[in-house]
């Protein structure tokens, strides 16, 4: 099989000849496969090392590409941005949120930089996606928020108040923030057709112990536009991938009523997101991304550490063969041995291959 045949097989539940092995990383990780594999293209890198890579499509805006760490100073929302060192890695960090002095839902309609939904790369993004159909690669984007985008306008201190004390508010923001992005969406879908297999939607509720917010405050506030978004994809006939670190089991019904496809990343080192737990509840219901861990695991421990934690997921999360993609937890981050993603993805391809499927 393809990499986009396994991938697609997974997401419609049909047999496969092994589980897919897809691959997040930090640019400074990238870099060190590039000199691994002798290879600079990076499509040509995630071939060279057997991926069944799940290739970002990110439209450009206003003349720049987007990408989630976009190292550009302003965002498409008009939120100031600087980058940090950490260590061998460095990251954008939101700065300044434009909302944050904001007291009156009628001040909403004075802000100068809502984004326009004309002004989207849309023959870019479908550029970018007719490259990976060429490498056989199945394709997710654009990406696609409500409440990571509020917070980063907004600032996350009075995102997570206003909940609580600003609802008004809160829902005005969510409103205008939904409506653009379901716009472009609609014209991502019409401009890139077949080209497109998944829709990436991002809202982290977890920290390492709870929910980052009530679950009343995300079934009232959230719940019923996650559901719209979710409708709305599948009526173009695609997938919808939901992104939520931390301990988000107090979500995932919700999330399976909502429609969402696929749940990322199974941080299970967080509270209730126990892998073997969450396949018996809800295994019928979603399929999982993620899993491997990449707080310790992956950049601190040895090989064989690796190849017992990717094979302990492909056991729980992947059990049965089926209803799993297995990926680094988040993005394998910068300083993590090469080896060690090595011993993942070779893991997967080595696992529980299936001979009454063939290539």
């Amino acid at each position: 099989m393809t990499p986009k045949e396994r991938i697609n097989a997974i997401l419609n539940r049909r047999p496969v000849d092994r589980l897919p092995v897809d691959l997040w990383c930090t640019p400074e990780v990238l870099d060190s496969l590039r000199a691994y594999t002798s290879q600079q293209d990076e499509f040509a890198v995630y071939h060279a090392l057997g991926l069944d890579k799940i290739v970002w499509i990110f439209p450009g805006y206003g003349g720049r590409y987007f990408d989630p760490n976009d190292s550009g100073e302003i965002t498409m929302w008009g939120v100031p941005t600087r980058m940090v060192k950490a260590g061998a890695a460095t990251y954008q960090e939101y700065i300044n949120p434009p909302l944050a002095g904001y007291e009156q839902v009628e001040q909403l309609e004075t802000y100068p930089s809502w984004p326009d939904p004309d002004c989207f790369d849309y023959a870019g993004a479908r550029a970018l996606a007719d490259e990976a159909r060429a490498w056989n690669f199945a394709t997710v984007g654009p990406w696609i928020s409500h409440f990571e985008i509020y917070c980063q306008m907004r600032g996350l201190e009075n995102a997570l108040m206003d909940t609580i004390a600003n609802p008004e508010f809160l829902d005005a923001a969510l409103d205008r923030i939904d409506a653009i992005q379901t716009q472009m969406l609609e014209r991502m879908f019409t401009e890139l057709g077949d080209r497109l297999d998944i829709v990436f939607i991002s809202d982290d509720m977890g920290m390492q112990e709870n929910l980052l917010i009530s679950l009343e405050s995300w079934e009232q506030h959230f719940k019923p536009r996650l559901k719209k978004w979710c409708d709305l994809i599948h009526r173009y006939g695609k997938k919808v991938l939901y992104h939520t670190d931390g301990a988000s089991f107090p979500i995932i019904p919700g999330l399976i009523d909502c429609g969402v496809d696929v749940l990322n990343p199974i941080q299970h080192v967080c509270k209730g997101m126990d892998r073997e737990q969450l396949k018996r509840l809800f295994g019928k219901d979603i399929l999982f991304h993620g899993g491997v861990e990449n707080q310790q695991v992956l950049p601190r421990g040895t090989a064989q550490d690796v190849v017992d934690e990717t094979r302990r997921c492909l056991e729980t999360l992947g059990g049965n063969g089926e209803g799993y993609i297995c990926c680094s937890c988040h993005n394998v981050q910068a300083g993590t041995p090469v080896e060690n993603i090595l011993a993942m993805i070779e893991t997967v391809k080595a696992y529980g291959k299936n001979p009454a499927v063939h290539e």
